[in-house]
């Protein structure tokens, strides 16, 4: 509860102390600022509550339904009984359904039964629970209970159950405010028994030390660490990016690395067959044109060597060119039945279908990567030449290529025949007879804001690295478009090849990988870790996961990712566009620039407190000058400063051109500790001349002091955020109308044990508040000008 906070602890203190000594006013006063600050930190509260619950709604798992002949995508909690429920590789099931139809499904059930290994369910009307993970094939299945109602709900277990550690930012900031809180209360305790030996006015001893507590007490941190960074989370979820937990917002300002896939992320995912070249006789058709005969045996077996119902987005383009072209025609054929499937492979990029046609013969097609398809069809060196500088004439052009091969004709099964029941199948699709029969070229637009972005990302010093699974050649052309730099294209079989040494050691001077499989993008985040760097990663796929998760900082797909790959991932792009992840790069660059800026103030603006509630400890005699009920109003002001001021400042316009900062920077470095105690010095020095001004009573001293904190914490507001935005203005202006309210108001000073200031006095006390405001702000200049130099000659050494 916000009350059991150590500053509305000690206040409450203060406020019994004073009731013990008689003075209930004072006591009612403080009682006052223990809700007022209450209140506050329950706004603040809500605030985060209501960015963490918006998070937690757009995080919601969603299901695939097909309700009443429409499909539909619907949060799990809105899934009803009779829905049909789609399963697709990497989803999370949404309920417990019963199995209508089902190729390849196997679950992963670990969730519920702690088995480890994923168990097959293809047989209609064997079940699914609701939790399991699709870890291969696909299905329907029928929904047959909800909620509470289902296994998972009887156990009472949570899908989320990922608790993530604390970050490098949170273990700081524990460890800062521990110490701080640590010494201050020894010290405290130190110098309260010795005042109280001296004096023998024990009470007023413990006065004393309470009130330096709470102006040294770093209470604020803490709480502006979770707001800024729940906030945060809410703003980048407003740009189309998802943070999983608000912690994730942190790593954004340390990314030095941007590995992100070709496909849908910098292209539109809008993918079109271009052109079509047979083999050998390399006649060519281009895209609206009509298909002539020539090309419909080439376009019939790449229909065959395609998903029916694909997500892939090339074979969509296919089936849509298919339905176009070759609607009522002999060469599609839905009414054939599927033998088998023989998916890619780590060393053969090739995609193989087997069918039974209306004659019961085997029918065979492949499609797959050019320089697999000369594998698998055994071509001889001269042959396979020949094919493969077919298919770079095509990529030259950015064009993504794939080739289409045919098994021969009665498919030879081990030297004989293939029953006719199918019986006998090989396991390697190496067993079958093939020859190459075309190309089939793909073109996928480059989004149009890719190269600014890809600038963009540049200028603040962070490299872009393209992964794909096109050839060399199309990787390199779209690269060029796309404004990476110049230089090698390293290939999948390439990284292979090379050790873990080796590749850290080369991979800075690469900027695109080619022929790349899901799961070698492991390696590569380990590679680019090893050479220094701090690598965030998109991934969409089931095999993407083990990458997600050790990137510094995972990025997933929203809208082609499967369900597994969120949650492996720290980011979620709900559009899946590469702009959306820089705008997410900027702002958490502004989230920690802004949190830098809130904590620097709090340091700045403790230290005059600090000091001022350390001198009667030091000075015996001494009034206080600093009562616990003027902390705590100070405590209104630092507050809503750092909490809202702060937080919403806009990015300032240089921030894209610094570098990133290192992972390792402490939380406040030594240039925040000089600029912050710097400033805060200045103040300090200001407080305690007015604190000893002569032919001076106390409580007018005390006005004096207490309206220079007021007027100059507004002033460091002003200095430490944006000179021209009128949310610092805003910021500034709390401190002044405080100050305008207190002089209005008589009765307030007297409550406050203030007394009214002479002309004179308000004279001197403005020309010291502009004094030390001015000597900050040179420092400010002072310490600003290398870093002005610096971003102006980035070449420049130190």
């Amino acid at each position: 509860m916000s009350w059991l906070e150590p500053t509305n602890l000690l206040l409450l203190a203060c406020a019994l102390l004073y009731g013990l000594m008689g003075e209930w006013i004072d006591a009612a006063i403080l009682l006052a600022f223990v809700l007022g600050i209450s209140l506050l930190d329950a706004v603040q509260q809500q605030r985060s509550s209501h960015a963490l619950a918006e998070l937690a709604r757009l995080s919601a798992p969603r299901a695939h339904v097909r309700r009443d002949g429409q499909d539909l995508e619907l949060a799990t909690d809105q899934v009803r009984l009779g829905d049909l429920l789609r399963l697709e590789e990497g989803d999370r099931v949404a309920a417990d359904a019963a199995i209508t139809e089902a190729v390849g499904l196997w679950l992963d059930e670990s969730l519920l039964t702690g088995e480890s290994l994923p168990v097959a369910r293809t047989e209609p009307g064997e079940q699914v629970l609701a939790g399991s993970l699709v870890a291969g094939g696909r299905g329907w299945a029928t929904v047959v209970a909800v909620a509470e109602a289902t296994e998972l709900g009887r156990l009472g277990k949570s899908l989320v159950t990922v608790k993530p550690p604390l970050t490098r930012l949170q273990r700081q900031t524990r460890q800062l405010t521990t110490r701080l809180s640590l010494a201050a209360l020894a010290l405290c305790a130190a110098l309260a028994v010795i005042q109280g030996a001296s004096s023998g006015d024990w009470p007023r001893a413990l006065l004393a030390a309470l009130a330096l507590a709470l102006a040294v007490l770093p209470n604020e941190i803490p709480v502006v660490l979770a707001l800024f960074l729940a906030l945060g989370a809410l703003r980048l979820a407003r740009i189309g990016v998802l943070a999983r937990w608000p912690a994730a917002v942190e790593s954004l300002g340390s990314a030095t690395v941007l590995a992100v896939d070709k496909t849908g992320t910098l292209t539109e995912n809008r993918m079109g067959v271009q052109q079509l070249l047979t083999w050998p006789d390399l006649k060519n058709w281009q895209a609206g044109t009509p298909l002539e005969e020539s090309h419909h045996q080439l376009m019939e077996l790449a229909v065959l060597a395609s998903r029916g119902d694909p997500v892939d987005a090339m074979e969509q383009a296919i089936q849509r060119l298919a339905a176009d072209q070759l609607d009522d025609t002999e060469h599609l054929h839905p009414d054939w039945p599927l033998e088998r499937e023989y998916p890619l492979q780590s060393n053969l990029l090739v995609f193989s279908r087997l069918w039974r046609d209306g004659d019961g013969d085997l029918q065979l097609a492949a499609k797959g990567a050019p320089e697999a398809i000369a594998d698998l069809c055994h071509l001889d060196g001269e042959r396979s030449a020949a094919l493969l500088a077919a298919a770079d004439g095509l990529a030259a052009r950015g064009l993504r290529v794939l080739a289409v091969a045919r098994g021969l004709d009665g498919v030879p099964v081990h030297g004989g025949q293939a029953s006719s029941s199918g019986a006998g199948l090989p396991e390697d699709v190496h067993d079958y007879p093939f020859e190459p029969v075309g190309f089939l070229a793909l073109a996928d637009p480059l989004r149009a804001e890719v190269p600014a972005a890809i600038a963009t990302a540049r200028g603040a010093g962070v490299r872009v690295v393209m992964i794909t699974g096109d050839s060399p050649v199309t990787a390199r052309s779209i690269a060029d478009q796309a404004g990476l730099p110049p230089g090698p294209v390293l290939t999948g079989p390439e990284l292979e090849a090379l050790t873990p040494q080796a590749l850290a050691a080369g991979i800075g001077a690469v900027s695109v990988f080619a022929r790349v499989m899901p799961q070698q993008k492991l390696q590569l985040v380990r590679a680019l870790q090893a050479a220094g760097e701090v690598v965030a990663m998109t991934g969409d796929g089931v095999n993407d996961a083990p990458a997600l998760k050790a990137a510094d900082i995972g990025v997933a797909m929203g809208k082609r990712g499967s369900a597994v790959a969120r949650e492996s991932a720290d980011l979620v792009l709900l559009q899946d566009t590469f702009s959306d992840l820089v705008q997410a790069l900027e702002l958490g660059r502004r989230v920690d620039a802004n949190l830098h800026r809130a904590l620097g103030y709090t340091l700045a603006i403790h230290l005059p407190i600090a000091a001022l509630g350390l001198v009667p400890l030091l000075l015996p005699g001494q009034a206080l000058i600093l009562l616990p009920m003027h902390i705590a109003l100070l405590h209104l002001v630092i507050d809503p400063a750092c909490t809202v001021v702060f937080e919403a400042l806009p990015a300032s316009p240089g921030l894209m051109r610094q570098p990133p900062r290192p992972p390792e920077a402490p939380l406040f470095g030594p240039d925040t500790w000089r600029h912050s105690l710097s400033q805060g010095a200045v103040v300090m020095v200001a407080a305690l001349v007015l604190a000893f001004w002569p032919d001076t009573d106390t409580e007018s001293r005390r006005s004096l002091v207490f309206s220079l904190l007021l007027l100059a914490g507004g002033g460091l507001v002003w200095l430490n955020g944006d000179p021209h935005s009128r949310i610092t203005a805003a910021g500034a202006g709390i401190g002044l109308g405080l100050w305008l309210l207190l002089m209005a108001t008589p009765r307030l000073q007297r409550l406050l044990s203030l007394a009214s200031l002479q002309a004179s006095q308000i004279v001197t006390l403005l020309i010291t508040t502009a004094v030390a405001l001015l000597l900050a702000a040179v420092a400010d200049r002072c310490r600003l000008r290398p870093s002005i130099s610096k971003l102006a000659n980035p070449s420049e050494k130190p």
